[in-house]
């Protein structure tokens, strides 16, 4: 019961960060793309489709994650 509770708290919280996100893409003092990234960083623990729609977000901003290969490649080779 605890974990289906959890789970739907994700998704709601998720959910109404992808709705600011999109209303913050019309409105210059929202941050769009930044509700954007959490909002599908929260669903793509539920859903495939968001992850792959985090992934397309993330190419085209060129944001990666703390813990991304890349910025570890990047660490390696300094």
């Amino acid at each position: 019961m605890k974990q289906r509770l959890w789970r739907f708290g994700k998704i709601t919280i998720g959910v109404l960060l992808l709705v600011l996100g999109v209303i913050g893409l019309f409105l210059p003092f929202l941050q769009g793309i930044l509700f954007l990234i959490m909002g599908l960083s929260l669903l793509s623990t539920e859903s495939p489709r968001a992850k792959a729609w985090l992934h397309c977000l993330e190419e085209r901003t060129g944001w990666r994650p703390a813990g991304s290969h890349a910025e570890k490649r990047r660490l390696d080779d300094a």
